[in-house]
């Protein structure tokens, strides 16, 4: 007579391992969207969990997994470009999470292979999801401070312990990529090689721009005012050194999401300006279309 244990061996063999990976899949999203649904009044578990995220195999410090939405190239229209959407850089700007969330609902009814979107709602999820939400990671290290830079000790470290008087919220962490969420972003850029990145964040009610050709003068109510670029952020990295173009949206308030309307209007500028910039050559002939439109 078989014994239990045997019994269940004999099971998981006969189970494919793709069932048991896409179960354990499941799993960890349907974790993560508890604990986002708690820690968000405008995200439920339920919303969280038919937006379909996947895992990737990027993790946090507290190895959390970091969840990604793709919303791929349709059959007979090939994209324009390739867009990467990111938001919770900093856990305690917990509208930047929310909006994409909202963003990805008009995406799932009305994706239309425009873009090819890859979407990670929230990269810091060590940050947001602790009991007292807070910027940095779990190793208290400002992820948007921790992207490459050359010489990290008089560039990065500098800036900090100089400009910022060594503020323990901008700490840019002990070397570039030291942190596991910056590391596997920049992997992920790599992989997937988007033509624009835009960066969603609060609560300065403005929109940034780093990178070649020019950035979304308005997006909604949100309009073009350039922040600066600092050592070690992503604006810095990708759209500076790598060229890049990477649109930062600062919402104006971290805690307090815009309204619908304004989440839609942000959401339409951007998808317009998109159409006109992400590659060169859509650049280019916007450029000339807009000069033929321009009176003599």
């Amino acid at each position: 007579m078989m014994t239990k244990s045997i019994i269940t061996a004999v099971f998981l063999i006969l189970i494919p391992l793709s069932s048991i990976q896409a179960a354990d899949t499941q799993t960890l999203v349907e974790q993560e969207c508890k604990r986002i649904g708690s820690k968000l009044g405008s995200v439920g578990m339920q919303e969280c969990l038919g937006m379909e995220l996947t895992t990737t195999n990027g993790r946090s410090v507290k190895n959390a997994p970091i969840l990604l939405k793709e919303y791929p190239p349709l059959e007979k229209r090939a994209p324009l470009g390739k867009v990467l959407l990111i938001g919770g850089i900093h856990g305690d700007e917990y509208s930047s999470v929310s909006i994409v969330f909202k963003w990805m609902r008009i995406l799932k009814e009305h994706h239309t292979g425009l873009f090819h979107w890859h979407i990670v709602p929230l990269l810091n999820p060590d940050g947001l999801l602790r009991k007292k939400s807070q910027r940095m990671n779990e190793n208290n290290v400002d992820l948007n401070r921790n992207f490459p830079m050359a010489d990290w000790e008089n560039t990065a470290l500098k800036y900090w312990s100089d400009k910022t008087e060594s503020n323990p919220r901008r700490y840019p962490g002990k070397a570039p990529l030291s942190e596991p969420e910056s590391s596997w972003l920049v992997d992920y850029i790599n992989d997937f090689n988007p033509d624009i990145i835009v960066a969603v964040h609060a609560p300065h009610g403005i929109v940034d721009y780093d990178g070649p050709r020019n950035g979304p003068y308005k997006l909604g109510r949100l309009y073009l005012n350039l922040l600066g670029t600092y050592p070690g952020s992503l604006g810095n990295y990708a759209g500076i050194q790598r060229q890049i173009p990477v649109v930062t949206i600062e919402l104006p308030y971290a805690g307090i999401m815009p309204t619908s309307s304004e989440i839609s209007s942000i959401w339409r500028d951007m998808v317009k300006w998109l159409s006109e910039n992400i590659t060169e050559e859509a650049y280019n002939e916007s450029r000339l279309q807009n000069q033929d439109a321009a009176p003599s």
